[in-house]
């Protein structure tokens, strides 16, 4: 099946603690139904020092579950569900259904 949502896509998060927020996939995880979104949903992990890297608390994202985001319209960055469209040369992309602009393409 082809993916709705996919790397550098921008979304909006639909429900849970940043729900109305935006942001970039950082990385798409579909054996898990997962998805990494730069600054959301996160959570403060303890990091132990090494030799390349610093120690101390640190802020990083955790995967939010694909069903509680949706893709941002282009048009106006509101939520929106994602359809697929043949076009005359035939490539197959995708397109926001609230709108029917183009995601990518």
């Amino acid at each position: 099946m082809a993916a709705k949502i996919k790397k550098g896509d921008t979304v909006v998060v639909l429900t849970g603690r940043d729900a109305g927020r935006s942001g970039e996939v950082i990385q798409v995880l579909p054996k898990e139904n997962r998805a990494l979104v730069r600054g959301i949903n996160l959570v403060k992990r303890h990091q132990r020092q090494t030799q390349s890297q610093e120690g101390g608390i640190i802020s990083k994202e955790a995967a939010i579950h694909l069903s509680n985001i949706a893709v941002a319209d282009p048009k106006d960055g509101k939520a929106t569900r994602v359809g697929f469209r043949i076009l005359e040369d035939g490539r197959k992309v995708r397109f926001a259904k609230r709108s029917g602009d183009l995601i990518d393409g």
